[in-house]
């Protein structure tokens, strides 16, 4: 587990459930797939994010800092869920989000809105890229200003995840479930959620495979992202005091369901999207989950997996995306 010196505040319902996805996987006719409902985590709807926010907005609090600063999409869950736990601690946010202000917000936007953040539009910048200026706008007002990074992702963001993993191992040890899972796939974009599931399973001694499916556009060639989140694996270890020398190669990554773009929804994910919906009654979102489960489905059809496996897909939540996504999912 992680030391209890490294402090966290709780913000969420745990543990996330588990249960299989029985008619989804006699449909494809492959492996057993199993779930692991992190969209559940209470916090605004769920998502992943809360579990890092519990590591970082203790850190900002040990800071004593009396506003929070992070950047996103316009349809960022991470923002979200960062908006409701500033309401929730009493901080101020201020949320950076790409783009330009639409004339009816809804869907995440709408819920930042709600939670009371300040939204700072920032046009092409989705990644946090004006957060510098806003930092010093509020240090000069006499603020203390924490930035929580691009999707929660560092080595305390990660933290969060190393727990998760630990949870799951737990969960593990049920009779209703596999002792272990063959494969673990989930959505991979900033970062601490691969990171820490990759040094979770490292900590519990485990041997699931970590199969991450990026769902973003790889801004600095081909291995970009993967060197990055090396780096990050490295600097949360390093945290720790664990020694995981793991190579770049060792990391499972899954470039080619990319598509056009993030954020762009083709076929991929609208089928994902439809195929949980109407087996399942479990809504994915079209950005991130409906992109991984997507992939996931693909590489079952392509026999990447063999049938004696069972397989988690961890769902990082997301679905309040799906409704500024109305137009392109009916299209089908």
């Amino acid at each position: 587990m992680v030391p209890s010196t490294l402090k966290k505040i709780h913000l969420g319902v745990f543990p996330t459930p588990i249960h299989k996805l029985s008619r989804l996987s006699a449909y494809l006719g492959g492996p057993q797939i199993y779930i692991k409902r992190d969209d559940l985590t209470g916090l605004a709807l769920g998502g992943n994010k809360t579990r890092k926010l519990e590591y970082l907005l203790a850190d900002a609090l040990g800071n004593d800092s009396d506003c929070i600063i992070t950047a996103g999409a316009a349809q960022s869950n991470h923002c979200r869920q960062t908006a409701a736990a500033c309401a929730t601690l009493g901080l101020e946010c201020h949320l950076v989000l790409g783009g330009q202000a639409p004339n009816v917000a809804n869907g995440n936007l709408l819920l930042d809105q709600l939670f009371g953040a300040h939204i700072h539009w920032s046009g092409e910048n989705r990644k946090g890229e004006d957060i510098p200026n806003i930092v010093a706008t509020l240090r000069e007002q006499g603020r203390n200003p924490y930035v929580v990074p691009y999707g929660g992702s560092n080595a305390i963001g990660a933290l969060g995840f190393i727990n998760a993993f630990y949870e799951l191992n737990t969960q593990c040890k049920d009779t209703a479930m596999p002792s272990e899972f063959s494969d673990i796939v989930f959505a991979s974009s900033s970062g601490a959620t691969h990171c820490g599931l990759v040094l979770g399973k490292e900590m519990c001694s485990a041997s699931s495979r970590i199969i991450g499916i990026n769902i973003d556009k790889n801004e600095q060639g081909k291995d970009g992202y993967k060197s990055q989140l090396h780096t990050l694996i490295k600097d949360t270890a390093d945290t720790l005091s664990l020694d995981y020398p793991t190579d770049i190669d060792e990391i499972q990554l899954k470039d080619e369901y990319i598509g056009a773009g993030y954020g762009v929804v083709g076929e991929l994910e609208r089928e994902a999207i439809a195929l949980c919906a109407q087996l399942e009654g479990i809504l994915l979102d079209p950005v991130y989950t409906g992109r991984a489960m997507g992939g996931l489905i693909d590489m079952i059809r392509k026999e990447h997996f063999c049938a004696e496996s069972n397989i988690l897909f961890w769902h990082t939540g997301g679905a309040p995306a799906l409704f500024s996504y109305a137009e392109v999912l009916q299209s089908r």
